[in-house]
């Protein structure tokens, strides 16, 4: 039954966004870490995520039962009583919200709230289940974590929006190759996303704008000094790379082939571009 309670907070996100608030929180410090303060950080903010997954996992549990991908998870399976789940999710929210507020500062209790508001309310209950733009507007909760990172040491400047702009713009693209794969899954499904809606050709062409816009992002993380010259020459080859192989994806012959490559990518430009900002970020010493 553990197992069970783990699973529903997607363990997997938790990890890549708390290796993004990590980043966050050492680039606003600049190497002079304060560790009880980003341990509260940490536990907060991974808390307040896994609230936001248990209560997705939650309110997703019909539509859960007609995708492949899904069908098997504890809620869909009837392995454990909803409203205990409700529960279980609310209770997580709490806990982390109260230690963003009381241990870390106001600032990231506020981001905590609003990026819960998005992903629950906007995102789950309303636009994943009537519109394409739900994968755009979620975004915004899931670019919160760097800037809770960043926030627990800073106040809300360049620095906090160059890091939303960052994970706001990588989760179109990287959800998109996998929505791409899971297409038909999505459309039994019932949900209205941008490849079942207007077709595999369209999402491709939507994922490069936001794979373009990537490249200034890091360019500008580097002209406000935040970072130093190894990021900028890793930020930029790791975009054009993504960027490349999502320009191929429009002829592509194998469209899964393509799809399951360019979600490979994705993954490891996110972290390879947190790991190097962490080892790159000025201010050392």
């Amino acid at each position: 039954m553990l197992k069970e309670y783990v699973a529903l907070t997607k363990p997997g996100i938790i990890r890549l966004n708390a290796i993004a608030a990590f980043g966050g929180f050492w680039v606003a410090s600049k190497w002079n870490i304060d560790w009880m303060l980003l341990l509260y950080m940490l536990i907060g903010s991974a808390l307040t995520m896994a609230s936001a997954c248990v209560i997705n996992n939650y309110w997703d549990r019909e539509l859960d039962k007609k995708m492949e991908r899904t069908k098997n998870r504890a809620l869909p399976m009837n392995r454990m009583d909803p409203a205990g789940v409700l529960i279980y999710g609310i209770v997580l929210g709490i806990a982390g919200i109260a230690i963003l507020f009381t241990l870390v500062n106001a600032r990231t209790g506020w981001l905590g709230l609003l990026g819960l508001f998005v992903y629950i309310v906007i995102y789950t209950m309303w636009l994943k289940r009537t519109s394409t733009w739900s994968t755009s507007i979620g975004g915004v909760s899931g670019a919160m974590p760097p800037v809770i990172g960043y926030c627990a040491v800073n106040e809300v400047d360049m620095g906090a929006w160059l890091l939303f702009a960052l994970l706001f713009l990588w989760q179109p693209a990287h959800f998109w190759s996998l929505a791409i794969r899971r297409v038909e899954e999505y459309r039994a499904a019932g949900y209205p996303l941008l490849p079942v809606v207007k077709g595999i050709k369209r999402t491709k062409l939507q994922m490069i704008p936001y794979i373009l816009l990537l490249l200034p992002t890091g360019i500008l993380m580097f002209t406000y000094d935040y970072v130093g010259y190894f990021f900028l020459i890793i930020s930029v080859l790791g975009g054009v790379l993504w960027l490349v192989h999502t320009l191929m994806g429009l002829k592509a012959a194998d469209t899964d082939k393509w799809a399951r490559t360019n979600f490979f990518i994705s993954i490891n430009y996110l972290m390879v571009i947190f790991f190097v900002m962490v080892v790159d970020t000025n201010g050392i010493g």
